[in-house]
């Protein structure tokens, strides 16, 4: 059945259901299928973090790398500066576009292709979200297949409780406009809501011989969602959402960065050859979520059918006269002819590849949960069941065009047909269950569970000259796994501040369809304490992680230098640290001006692969025992602290982040590998002008600081230099 039709069939269950009477103080509905926490984060018997709305709005960031820095245990990799397609990493899950770690957006699967290619070239719009989630611990395998990090679950704008809404305006250097905009109305058997968000910049970047070329990206964002509800005196309540959306982006960006020599003299500029390089992508959504809850009964259930289509086509430089641009830029010595074209000189024809990166994908399925609770003894019990039946697909068809350096510009020279470079289709088909239960007993609070997932993945590759796909594929290659994923987390309170937190859970990531790796399995642990008293909130909590298998996958955004798609075995890995987690607000210093502070810090001593091997995936190489794991610094440290008042407030935000490799590798790190470590800060400011209107300003990187992110895709890479912005924000 379609999503459509699911939601056709939901909507005629809930307007033939047959209205009871029932009492004025009837329970309100409390299970929550938008949501992956289950309860408040203080509560919950394993790690997890909640970014609520009020942090959201008070920063207002548009890259959501700069908003998970505030969650211990989460790496990021840095790229454009924009966090448009960002790299996330969980407690040493690999950080390559955040494909493996579970995202969500609504509690729904938001990557492209969840399983058969979760690489996420598509991340929700930040700016229209209303909270973030993050669950790292046992608690996370509720929300599989990804649960050897955890789960990253973006909770969108909801229906308000009553009529209202809000725009924020925000202008900024470098031709930054950020338009942030919704409205709803509640009354008491419908609501709605529209939002939209429109954002544009010109980017910080400049191109060779063409110093007013656009650098920047244009996201044009739009959700409607609609709320329908029984009868409020119906014996059995229910109630059906429909969320739409659709998302277009454009962004000129490229995989090619720069020398060393060449950062050193220059960090934001950007060579001749990029001057074509551009991504467009095209992302819709519906979801439609139905909740009964009966008012004499202590059962709640939600299903949740789903449909996300996303195409995108990445036009950039590939190679030069044959030579993969990470390889040039890496040993610019030996590719100096290369180097000179991709700087402006004039090239022969077709020295210059181009390819478009030409990708299609869908993702759809139906999800459920049931719950129930009862009395144990003195103690409560709650029962949790879910599943899930999902399918997706990517289908690449992928073309290279020839270009020839003309003295700084690219000419066309060869145009390829579709599907001449790539021709392939990857799909998958799931179906996965699970079951926790939640003990409360005493000073002792217990949540045992278990998934199981059911996978199948097949690859069909097309000849390359037969892009109609009319003669069927010449190569298939599939792959059925199975896995049982069970977890365990547990609380002790030892009085009213301090409270004792552990647990265990299997780690898994799936294969690619048709790879000869293995899944990737591994065993995680933690155990840790949280203290709260008063205005003082502190959560400390060691992790370790054991791989059994570490796989990585190879994708152009890794280097390239080998076929992507293709997985590899890293066997035995062990990532173990320290999460540290303070928040306190101390009032009235200066007569009502409160000083809060804000500390997040994570310590990760040890990442390091436990065997030797030769990989051709090219962030590993060939691996020692010993070897630490690339893009895994040591320590990496958030602070925040300010002045808060009635009306007004200004914040210091600064992030440390430790030197790293960009390859494995062990001792003093070598020049050609090294990303140096690196502070910066962000001041951030608002006043209110009354209850409806907002003034707001922030300054990144207010020192101007330049510094390195990354050496991949290919060469090095800045962060964004001091950007300034200036708006307002209005209530109604």
């Amino acid at each position: 059945m379609t999503t459509p039709a699911l939601a056709a069939a939901a909507l005629a269950a809930l307007l033939l259901a047959t209205p009871a009477v029932r009492s004025d103080d009837a329970a309100p509905i409390t299970l929550d299928p938008l949501s992956v926490l289950r309860g408040p984060v203080e509560s919950l018997p394993g790690a997890a973090h909640y970014i609520d709305g009020v942090s959201l709005r008070q920063y207002a960031y548009s890259d959501p790398l700069r908003v998970l820095r505030r969650v211990p245990g989460v790496y990021v990799q840095e790229e454009d500066g924009f966090g448009l397609r960002p790299n996330i990493g969980i407690r040493g899950s690999g950080l390559d576009r955040s494909a493996r770690i579970t995202l969500l957006e609504d509690g729904v699967l938001i990557a492209p292709a969840p399983y058969s290619a979760p690489s996420a070239y598509y991340f929700p719009t930040t700016r229209r979200m209303h909270a973030i989630e993050v669950l790292k611990g046992p608690s996370s395998i509720i929300e599989g297949p990804r649960t050897t990090g955890g789960a990253i679950n973006l909770r969108s704008t909801p229906i308000p409780a009553v009529s209202g809404g809000n725009a924020d305006v925000l202008l900024g250097t470098d031709g930054f406009s950020d338009l942030h905009t919704w409205y709803g109305q509640s009354f008491t058997r419908f609501g709605w809501m529209v939002e939209t968000v429109q954002q544009q910049g010109d980017g910080f970047k400049t191109i060779d011989g063409l110093p007013d070329q656009d650098t920047g990206y244009n996201i044009e964002d739009y959700v409607v969602k609609g709320r329908v509800t029984s009868d409020p005196s119906a014996e059995l309540y229910q109630e059906l959402e429909i969320k739409l959306g659709k998302t277009d982006q454009v962004s000129n960006e490229t995989y090619l960065g720069l020398t060393d020599a060449d950062f050193d003299a220059s960090p934001y500029r950007r060579y001749a050859a990029s001057e074509l390089d551009q991504f467009n992508g095209d992302h819709e959504q519906i979801q439609a979520t139905w909740r009964l809850s009966p008012v004499q009964s202590r059962w709640r259930m939600a299903l949740t059918a789903y449909r996300n289509d996303f195409a995108r086509n990445w036009f950039k430089l590939g190679h030069v006269n044959g030579v993969g641009i990470s390889s040039v830029l890496a040993d610019p010595a030996t590719h100096a002819q290369e180097l000179d074209w991709i700087r402006g000189m004039t090239s022969p024809d077709d020295a210059m590849t181009l390819r478009n990166n030409n990708r299609s994908y869908y993702s759809q399925g139906i999800q459920g949960v049931f719950d129930t609770d009862f009395e144990l003894g003195e103690g409560l019990t709650r029962l949790e069941f879910g599943f899930r039946v999902h399918k997706d697909e990517e289908d690449r068809f992928q073309d290279e065009d020839g270009y020839r350096m003309d003295n700084g510009r690219l000419v066309l020279t060869t145009d390829n047909p579709g599907g001449s470079q790539s021709n392939r289709v990857s799909d998958a088909d799931a179906w996965a269950v699970y079951a926790k239960a939640d003990f409360e007993l005493g000073d002792w609070h217990l949540i045992p569970g278990v998934r199981y997932e059911n996978i199948d993945l097949v690859r069909r590759d097309y000849s390359t000259s037969d892009p109609g796909r009319l003669l069927g594929p010449t190569a298939v290659r599939g792959n059925h796994v199975t896995a049982t994923i069970p977890g365990i987390g547990a609380t002790y309170d030892l009085g009213s501040s301090w409270q004792l937190v552990g647990g265990i859970h299997k780690g898994f990531n799936p294969p690619g369809p048709g790879s000869s790796a293995s899944e990737e399995e591994s065993t995680n642990t933690e155990f840790g304490v949280r203290y709260s008293q008063g205005q003082l909130y502190v959560e400390s909590m060691l992790f370790h992680n054991d791989y059994q298998n570490l796989v990585g996958t190879c994708t152009a955004s890794t280097g390239g230098n080998c076929l992507v798609g293709d997985q590899f075995d890293g066997g035995e890995v062990l990532v173990a640290g320290l999460e540290l987690t303070a928040d306190y607000n101390l009032p009235s210093v200066f007569g009502n001006i409160g000083v809060p502070f804000e500390l997040t810090y994570t310590y990760t001593p040890t990442a390091e692969f436990q065997n030797s091997f030769a990989s051709g995936f090219d962030p590993w190489g060939d691996v020692m025992a010993g070897d630490r794991m690339p893009y895994m610094p040591e320590n990496q440290l958030q602070f925040i602290t300010g002045l808060a008042a009635n009306r007004w407030g200004l914040y210091l935000n600064t992030l440390y982040v430790d030197e790293m490799r960009s390859e494995s590798g062990q001792g003093s790190i070598p020049a050609d590998v090294l990303i140096p470590s690196h502070t910066v800060t962000d001041l951030v400011g608002s006043y209110s002008f009354g209850q409806h209107t907002e003034l707001m300003w922030r300054v990144d990187n207010l020192l101007d600081r330049e510094y390195i992110v990354s050496r991949r895709p290919a060469g090095l890479r800045p962060g964004k230099p001091r950007t300034a912005m200036i708006g307002v924000q209005f209530s109604f």
